[in-house]
């Protein structure tokens, strides 16, 4: 960009980088872009500091457990978690402890994991039950969470079985995740992720399940784990081989309302801060060896090796790329993928919903991420899905049963990741030493970009407005 006069004040949140933009390669791309692709949506959001201490006091801490978490939907399972009547999940978070669970009409309800007697945890696994006795002194609930049962009933006669049924959360569902939501009322979860529903319209996640999930304890906040995944300029320093493929600086960073941004980083197209490329077809060999997202990495999903291909004379790497993806995806699942588009088959369509919960868009193989709080303010959680489409015709199996690595552990130690698990490494070689400085800040601020950090500010707004009560519930 031309130099701005220093008498005029600048056009903040308008700057771009001055690499080719993402507007510029959906032009480029070899099948029409849907509008979800190409209609920006960006809202500059001030350029003030955020306080050190949202992410090291615990003092903050407890206000999101008291004004934030109980109003906002969470991410809880997927639908193939729990697909027989009985099923169950064990969600926690923030200190509650839910049942989530399969009824016989399909239906899935949410009981609050805790005996109404002494307050024993009734199951601390997932797994399938219709009754759930608790193993101190045997109160039972049936799956609906409705009151079964107790010994020594005679000694409870101040007990009426018909008012000891399960707390129960709010549960919605959408594209075959379950959320659920402590307190009732508020936005429906239709109307708390739109425009989410829409742009995900022609990915059918409803027709995925879950091939892989590995969670770790990470020792940094859950906003400062979760904040290293909402931008990509990172790249540069962080993540330097992945910038011959990779377009970093000049991915696209879009927000709507309060709930939802996404994070638009092209693949198979160079980073702006690579002087010295070799071709298009170094390109595609640089993206065989370092992408985390190709379907040959992942079980179950399409095995073919899309990528065993030579760039022809006249021909894009993200062409060339495009095309090996959308053939290799038509065959091994039977579904029609001739309009997909090079960016819905190669780029990393990174979307996230308030308050944790990251899908990213396009087709198969999917991430998933989410974050949630660890016990203290330093620690955290941090779960990774991968989701493949199912071949057309084939029944959903029973999602991939959870890996959890601990703190001591690192993410290669999660085989199955591919190259994700080494890419990871890279990020926790930051984040312990990014908490470490947020206590140790003199300034007690951090500094947030206009644009290519505009998915933090607005997380961090949402959040304010449910610490100030704007949001949520009615707060004295």
């Amino acid at each position: 960009m031309a130099d701005l006069d220093p008498n005029i004040e600048p056009n903040l949140g308008a700057d771009r980088s001055a690499g080719i933009s993402w507007a510029e390669l959906m032009a480029m791309d070899s099948r029409t872009p849907p509008a979800i692709l190409t209609e920006e949506s960006y809202t500059y959001r001030g350029s003030g500091p955020v306080p050190a201490a949202r992410y090291t006091s615990e003092a903050f801490a407890a206000l999101e457990r008291e004004k934030m978490w109980p109003y906002v939907w969470q991410f809880a399972a997927r639908e193939e978690d729990l697909p027989e009547p009985g099923d169950f999940v064990v969600y926690e978070n923030v200190g509650r402890s839910y049942l989530v669970t399969r009824q016989d009409d399909g239906s899935i309800r949410a009981m609050h994991n805790v005996c109404l007697h002494r307050g024993r945890k009734l199951r601390t696994e997932d797994g399938a039950a219709d009754t759930f006795a608790c193993p101190f002194h045997g109160f039972a609930w049936n799956k609906d969470g409705s009151f079964k049962s107790m010994p020594c009933q005679w000694d409870f006669p101040h007990l009426s079985p018909a008012k000891l049924s399960l707390p129960e959360a709010e549960v919605g569902r959408w594209a075959g995740y379950v959320f659920i939501r402590e307190e009732k009322g508020g936005p429906s979860l239709e109307a708390f992720l739109a425009p989410l529903p829409e742009h995900f319209r022609r990915w059918r996640h409803e027709e995925c399940a879950t091939v892989m999930r590995v969670a770790k304890e990470v020792p940094a906040n859950w906003k400062v784990t979760m904040e290293a995944f909402m931008e990509a300029w990172h790249t540069i320093v962080t993540h330097p081989q992945l910038l011959p493929f990779t377009g970093d600086s000049n991915a696209a960073y879009w927000t709507w309302g309060d709930n939802i941004n996404v994070n638009l980083v092209p693949f198979g197209v160079m980073s702006p801060h690579i002087r010295d490329g070799q071709g298009e077809q170094w390109i595609v060999d640089e993206f065989i060896k370092y992408n985390g997202r190709s379907a040959d990495n992942y079980e179950d999903a399409a095995h073919e090796n899309p990528m065993a291909i030579t760039v022809p004379e006249g021909v894009t790497a993200r062409a060339a790329l495009g095309a090996a993806m959308r053939k290799a995806y038509t065959e091994n699942t039977g579904y029609d993928h001739a309009d997909a588009t090079d960016a819905e088959l190669l780029d990393a369509l990174v979307y996230n919903v308030f308050p944790n919960f990251a899908p990213w868009g396009g087709y198969m193989p999917n991430i998933v991420y989410n974050w949630k709080p660890g016990k203290t303010p330093d620690t955290c959680i941090m779960e990774v899905r991968v989701l493949a489409r199912m071949p057309k015709g084939q029944p959903m199996p029973r999602g991939a049963a959870l890996k959890f690595l601990t703190l001591e552990q690192k993410w290669t130690e999660a085989p199955e990741l591919g190259i994700l698990g080494d890419v990871f490494e890279q990020d926790m070689d930051n984040l312990p030493y990014v908490q470490q400085g947020l206590h140790a800040s003199k300034t007690g601020q951090i500094q947030l970009g206009n644009y290519q950090e505009i998915r933090i500010r607005q997380f961090q707004d949402t959040m304010m407005k449910y610490i100030n009560g704007d949001l949520g519930g009615v707060h004295g």
